[in-house]
């Protein structure tokens, strides 16, 4: 799994292959030629940005005979978000218990000054007439 991930987050840290994924995710298919026209970038440029997402198995491709098509594929990405969540999960957990650990000497030091307010209420009392 971790390679999968490792693969998808290298191919999504490009923000042209950010967008033809985003192209690909409004259609079904799209040719290399159509999704050129949507981005300021080549065709050839497409196809190499192409040829990554596919290397991350985030697209599919099928020929048909002069024509290749790219359909998106979310499993990936799916595991890239589990694996996120789960880091995730695991920062929550820490957070709380350092929150839990700061808490602990303030509420203890909160005490500490209520009680010697009251000691100091009580002398004062003590020594009026």
């Amino acid at each position: 799994m971790a390679d999968v991930v490792g693969a998808v987050f290298d191919a999504l840290a490009d923000r042209n292959r950010r967008a033809l994924i985003g192209f690909l995710a409004e259609r079904e298919t799209a040719t290399a030629t159509e999704l050129a026209a949507e981005l300021p970038l080549t065709r050839q440029g497409v196809s190499k940005h192409l040829e990554t997402l596919w290397d991350a198995r985030l697209v599919r491709r099928r020929r048909r005979g002069r024509e290749t098509r790219y359909r998106l594929t979310p499993e990936p990405m799916t595991e890239a978000m589990s694996w996120m969540a789960a880091v995730g999960a695991q920062w929550d957990e820490r957070l709380a218990a350092l929150t839990a650990h700061l808490a602990a000497p303030a509420e203890k030091v909160t005490r500490e000054r209520a009680e010697e307010g009251e000691a100091r209420t009580r002398t004062t009392r003590r020594g009026q007439p």
